[in-house]
């Protein structure tokens, strides 16, 4: 069966056609921009210009996307047959079972089944966000899972610090119980001659299950922000942040070849760079969709249910941070998120006592690895485009309400870790580069925008007494006197015109 919207797909892709072409005439002045919007709107052609080419230039990052509008069982909401489930499911409940006596395992399970009759509500009736692949329903799913998650947070944060430890026990029984002191930095001797069956047993510790997690993380993380520098930045400033606040935390204090060889160079730069490579791939490849029915043969079927777990279109984010104060700042609070969304995640595991190892602390990665990638895009839409995008997207807004929400429970839980005063020669480089940066912004968007503003005004007033001492065709300048002083020559006015 075929979609509804299948022209309306076919009527964009010949929309995105017509505005290349059109930038195209545009760029080479043989089209006036104004046709692009309705001939009776009375608007200034240069005006007109600039919109057409800012609306161009976003279009000219996204790719062009070819699809037949083929629509199966599993694209459809369903949603009187998840409602016709769901009160089956109660009627159940209600009826046929018998309710067992026991407080703690009953309001266990009301909790459970709350959350999960509010996630069949968001899956079938939320708002889609940006991505659709592989399924519309996936990313509904993810946002309903953030609200919850905010909702416990929030929980969390309004208990006692010994009544929200406990709490944790009701997750799992293991947790609720203070965390043994370890020793993370150690010898850090690359070679060790003292240990004579293994000198290198230093760097063998270090390569445990945390060094392909840092790889896969940051190669998802460059699959989120396309960034080559944002991703070095983030990646080299989060270093600096254990450096600084290894006398907070000891699982911060690692040896220096830790730091920059194996955590840098080794698996942020590796999965930074395999995280470019796939973005290269992704925007070059051709974004064509058939329907799996209309496709004839079994290998074209099977590499179509492959594809189905890629991007149905893509856009390249152009930062472009030095291009106006809106986009830096923008720039400046996104570095800032990420940062502060790390190191969440080391001072929760230490205020409510949960291992390194344990299986909350993977879902609380494997969540962020969901949302992250949805709030990136709503983020680079709201910055890129505001007029079209009036209001941040709902995951962005929620990733980031829950990145605040985190650090205001390890501000309560402990202050006094959080409070333990910064090193003086630490303290010196963090203020000396948040001088620069102030510095720069300055000169950047105010200093030198000023300074071209006053020389361009100096310019045109040394072209004006220019222009009346130019000779007119009759040998005599263009200096009017006496009634010509008050009209204006004509002479000159026809040669301005000319």
């Amino acid at each position: 069966m075929t979609k509804p919207e299948s022209k309306k797909s076919v009527m964009v892709t010949g929309k995105c056609a017509s505005v290349t072409a059109a930038e195209d005439q545009i760029n080479n002045g043989s089209a006036d921009p104004s046709v692009c919007r309705d001939q009776g709107t009375p608007i200034k052609s240069k005006t007109m210009k600039q919109t057409s080419r800012e609306s161009l230039s976003r279009r000219n990052t996204e790719c062009e996307v070819f699809d037949d509008g083929t629509n199966t069982f599993f694209w459809r909401a369903h949603t009187v047959t998840v409602l016709f489930i769901l009160t089956c499911a109660l009627v159940y409940v209600t009826l046929l079972e018998e309710t067992p006596h026991n407080t703690a395992y009953n309001t266990k399970r009301g909790i459970v089944a709350s959350i999960l009759v509010f996630l069949c509500f968001g899956v079938t009736q939320a708002k889609d966000g940006p991505f659709t692949r592989p399924h519309p329903a996936y990313w509904r799913f993810w946002l309903c899972v953030t609200v919850v998650y905010e909702l416990f947070l929030i929980f969390i944060l309004f208990q006692t610090v010994h009544d929200g430890r406990q709490f944790m026990k009701y997750i799992d029984p293991k947790l609720g119980v203070p965390l043994p002191e370890r020793d993370y930095g150690g010898n850090c001797l690359m070679y060790d001659p003292g240990n004579t069956t293994d000198p290198f047993h230093n760097i063998w510790d270090k390569m445990d299950g945390f060094v392909p997690a840092h790889f896969l993380g940051w190669y998802i993380k460059t699959l989120m922000i396309r960034d080559w520098w944002m991703c070095m930045i983030i990646s080299v400033m989060f270093e600096f942040l254990e450096y600084s606040l290894e006398h907070q935390l000891p699982n911060f204090s690692e040896c220096w070849w830790d730091h920059w060889i194996m955590d840098v160079l080794l698996c942020n730069g590796l999965g930074i760079y395999c995280g470019m490579k796939t973005l290269g791939w992704l925007s070059m490849k051709p974004y064509q969709w058939q329907g799996l029915w209309n496709i004839p043969t079994y290998k074209g079927k099977i590499k179509r249910i492959a594809f189905q777990f890629t991007p149905y279109s893509w856009v390249k984010f152009e930062w472009k941070p030095a291009s106006n104060l809106r986009r830096w700042l923008a720039v400046l609070g996104i570095i800032f998120m990420f940062l502060l969304a790390e190191l969440n995640t080391f001072y929760l595991k230490f205020v409510l006592w949960m291992p390194p190892e344990h299986y909350l602390v993977l879902l609380r990665l494997v969540f962020f690895v969901n949302v992250g990638g949805v709030a990136m895009r709503e983020i680079y839409d709201f910055m890129d485009d505001p007029k079209f995008h009036k209001k941040l997207g709902q995951q962005a807004w929620l990733v980031a309400a829950i990145t605040v929400t985190e650090f205001l429970i390890v501000v309560k839980y402990d202050p006094n870790t959080i409070l333990l005063p910064i090193p003086f020669f630490i303290m010196q480089c963090w203020l000396l580069g948040i001088f620069l940066i102030l510095t720069w912004t300055l000169w950047r968007f105010f200093i030198r925008d000023i300074t071209l503003r006053y020389k361009e005004t100096r310019r045109r007033k040394q072209e004006v007494p220019a222009d009346r001492d130019r000779p007119l065709g009759n040998g005599s300048t263009a200096t009017p006197s006496g009634r010509s002083k008050l009209n204006g020559s004509s002479e000159l006015l026809r040669q301005r015109k000319s």
